[in-house]
Formats: structure tokens, sequence, C-alpha cells
């Protein structure tokens, strides 16, 4: 379903993740819903930015409970030089804000933000 190519894909991705049987501190779900997303052209890299912002959100949350899988939803940033460059500032702008939480992500995680920003 985070998948579909539909137009309010992002609110139907946060209504999945409010199902009761879903939560951030089981990866695989945590992937069949978030990463997914994140494979979704129309709803990740929506001309408005949010896809990128929930994604950077959900770094963070889910750096706390998980820092590899934080760090693999991190890399879904990995191709901004390829986007357009209005897509490229939007996604410049979480990985600086990203980069600013240095102190709150943890070591893999930055790391994996740090170069993708630098590249």
């Amino acid at each position: 379903q985070a998948g579909a190519d539909l137009e309010d894909i992002l609110s139907r991705v946060k209504k999945l993740m409010e199902h009761p049987e879903f939560t951030l501190k089981n990866p695989n779900r945590l992937r069949s819903v978030v990463s997914m997303f994140a494979a979704n052209v129309t709803g990740f890299h929506k001309a408005d930015g949010s896809g990128y912002a929930f994604m950077a959100d959900m770094v963070l949350e889910v750096d706390k409970l998980n820092p590899q899988v934080a760090s693999r939803l991190a890399l879904s940033f990995g191709t901004w030089a390829k986007l357009d460059s209005s897509r490229q500032a939007l996604v410049k702008d979480q990985l600086q804000m990203l980069n600013g939480k240095k102190d709150d992500l943890s070591k893999d995680t930055y790391e994996v933000v740090s170069k993708i920003a630098a590249a």
C-alpha cells in the first residue's frame, strides 16, 4: 500500500502507521511501510518536499530505537544529486537538519547522513 502511486500516499502511510499492529520497534513492519514509501517516486519525491521531511523525521525517531535501520532509511536520500534543482534543495535542507542533530544521532546514522550530504 505504501508503494501505491497516489497523490495522497503520505497521508495513507501515516494512517497505516496508526494501525494497532504497526510499531517502529519491529524492523520488518517498519521497512514494509516506511522503506516502501521511500521507494515510491510519486510520494517520496513530491514537489513540496513533504516526503523528504517525513523520511528525515523517521530517521530521527527510528535512530533512537534501531540505529542500523535508521541508517538504512537515511540511504533513501542518496540519490539527491540526480534530482532536479528544486528537489535537490529540499533534500539538502533535510540533510542539513539531520547533520545539525549530530549529538542526537547514532554514529552509524550520522556517518551515512554526513556522507550523503557531502556528495
